[in-house]
């Protein structure tokens, strides 16, 4: 690093070698010795150090050999008593080793900008290393400042050195062996080595390097020879320079091509500007356009908005009247479901088996296990379990559309043939045929046993995807009575019986159902259907009401409905005969040709029902 370029924020650390107290030869002082409080800090700042009077001209002449031999005589410790010996060891050792720290001062007199640790008991130190490069330009820019040594004896600080120090006279050491300090040298290490102030800088050794070849003499006659013809060529060049610019000066100043230069110069600005007013323009065309947009905008949602207000203020007004329906036909709803699933409870009675093993249940006084029966069972042990299967199908497939739970797995229900189909789960064996039909074939499982391992494999899988559906329905009932949480869904006939148990219950009597339904399917299956005077006037009986309505229940009574149902039973029964007759005979189609033929009142081949309760239609389609 060069001289002029050392500042204080390259400093990083300080030592200091051959801690003396000794007052130097020739000064009359002994400031050095003075006593300071006993706290380093306070010593800062208590103001400078007391002073004691100087001593005697006459302790400054340089002693005698008769006073050196005496005082050789007094440090004889070879005839004194251990105490003494001891004391004197120790003030020696005293005189000598002391506790010691530094503070660095920009200036003298100002408040220092670093105080270092204390080392204790030594006479070299080398103190902790700093960073000044945090102390602002104040501070790191400095390359002189005022370092001072502060010594601790006998129990008292004091002042030991003040120095001023330049960075930039510092001498280069390179390390601290081999070196010989004097008394209370101050060390700097900078970042690129160790400096001192008082020991003069060590000269670096030539480097051993191989000699260079020289040039020879024509190639240093031929840099001559190119030297001068440069410098002829350079003196050539200032000569022209310096003739046309006599010439230029003597000719007068052309001022067109520079009034030229400065037109088309204005002339492109004019231009530019022209162009930005015209983007300004159309800029603010644009802005007024969105801002008008923004206003119709603006004006139609806030009429829209008033629209709104009025319809709500209005719907308000009709809302305790709507949420008291809304409460009336859920409730009705629910009562409803109620009904229905008591009544497949006992269409589909669920009852403990006459075993008396815990959760075995019937249906239908058909046994059916909890997933756990024998494959090697018999033939009619099979048989009873396909049709208890096929039993709890058709139950489930009942239950989804009267609780409104869509089952994940779609059930045929087919009596003892029923099956289920997969068409969510992934199948690999479906993505290994090409063929549509196989891979639909392929996520049928059957609910019945048909023998070998591939088929019994296909059966535990549909029972399985069976007790599925029935755990669907169980957490999905929450509209009818709330979730239900299925502890073990292999427990098919436990979950169902609970199911139908939970959604039938309640505190309300179960409604009633209304009125028309079969009835009155079947009274208007019967006026369409049958002739004659008798049939029509005791179907029409009840006026100008709707067959089959509320209306024409009252009005015709039950009377004229069982004299209906007996004709119409005689009259199948005598077409029965005579088909019957007919075909004995060989003419089987002879009187179905020359007669009114009278089907069954559910015939679903050619018959479309119309089911008719208080003025509401539906239309119920025969099954393809």
């Amino acid at each position: 690093m060069l001289p002029q370029n050392r500042r204080l924020r390259h400093l990083q650390g300080i030592y200091l070698r051959n801690l003396s107290f000794t007052r130097p030869q020739g000064r009359a002082t002994d400031d050095l010795e003075a006593d300071l409080p006993s706290t380093k800090f306070q010593s800062l700042h208590d103001g400078p150090p007391q002073l004691h009077h100087a001593h005697s001209s006459e302790s400054l002449i340089p002693t005698t050999r008769a006073n050196a031999g005496a005082r050789r005589r007094s440090t004889n410790l070879a005839n004194v008593s251990p105490l003494t010996r001891q004391k004197q060891l120790e003030y020696t050792v005293e005189s000598r080793a002391a506790d010691v720290f530094f503070t660095l001062h920009c200036a003298e007199g100002k408040e220092p900008v670093y105080i270092s640790e204390v080392g204790e008991r030594a006479t070299n130190f080398n103190f902790r290393f700093f960073d000044l490069s945090q102390g602002g330009p104040s501070v790191t820019r400095q390359s002189q400042f005022v370092i001072k040594i502060w010594a601790k004896r006998q129990l008292a600080w004091g002042l030991l050195v003040t120095e001023q120090v330049d960075l930039r006279n510092l001498h280069f050491l390179g390390g601290l062996r081999n070196q010989h300090f004097p008394p209370n040298c101050l060390v700097f290490h900078l970042l690129d080595g160790i400096y001192s102030l008082e020991l003069a800088s060590r000269k670096p050794e030539p480097k051993q390097a191989s000699p260079l070849p020289t040039s020879s003499y024509n190639a240093l006659m031929k840099l001559s020879n190119l030297d001068n013809s440069i410098q002829d060529a350079l003196a050539t060049r200032e000569a022209l320079t310096a003739q046309i610019n006599s010439l230029l000066d003597r000719a007068p100043p052309d001022a067109v091509p520079q009034a030229q230069e400065s037109a088309l110069l204005a002339s492109r600005h004019a231009s530019a500007q022209a162009r930005a007013v015209r983007a300004a323009r159309a800029r603010r065309a644009d802005l007024r356009a969105s801002i008008a947009a923004r206003r119709r905008a603006i004006e139609e949602g806030r009429a829209a908005q008033a629209a709104a207000a009025e319809d709500v203020r209005h719907a308000r007004s009709g809302l305790p009247a709507a949420r008291a329906l809304l409460a009336a036909a859920r409730e009705g709803i629910h009562g409803q479901r109620r009904r229905v699933c008591e009544d497949l409870s006992r269409i589909f009675p669920i009852a403990p088996h006459p075993s008396g093993a815990p959760l075995s249940f019937t249906i239908c006084r058909i046994p059916l296990p909890n997933t756990d029966y024998d494959p090697t069972s018999s033939t009619s042990t099979e048989d009873s379990l396909s049709a208890a299967l096929g039993l709890v199908a058709q139950l489930t497939d009942q239950l989804q559309y009267y609780l409104s739970v869509p089952l994940p797995y779609p059930v045929a229900p087919f009596g003892s043939r029923s099956g289920i189909r997969d068409g969510i789960s992934l199948l690999p064996d479906s993505y290994s045929s090409t063929s549509s039909s196989k891979n639909s074939s392929q996520r049928e499982f059957p609910l019945f046993l048909r023998g070998g391992a591939t088929a019994q494999y296909r059966f535990d899988y549909a029972w399985f995807l069976l007790n599925k559906d029935v755990e669907a329905l169980c957490v999905g009932c929450g509209s009818a009575a709330g979730s239900l949480k299925v502890v073990d869904i292999r427990h098919t006939l436990p979950n169902l019986k609970y199911l139908l148990y939970v959604c039938s219950a309640g505190r309300d009597e179960v409604p009633e159902r209304k009125r028309g339904g079969v009835r009155g399917l079947w009274a208007g299956r019967m006026k369409g259907k049958v002739g004659g005077g008798s049939l029509d006037d005791g179907a029409s009986s009840n006026g100008g009401s709707r067959p089959g309505s509320a209306d024409s229940e009252v009005l015709s009574g039950g009377r004229q409905r069982e004299q209906l149902m007996g004709r119409v039973i005689s009259r199948e029964s005598r077409d029965s005969r005579e088909n019957e007759n007919g075909n004995g005979n060989g003419n089987g189609g002879g009187s179905s040709a020359g007669s009114s033929v009278i089907g069954l009142p559910f015939d679903e081949s050619t018959t479309k029902l119309t089911l008719r309760t208080k003025g509401m239609r539906e239309n119920i389609g025969a099954r393809a």
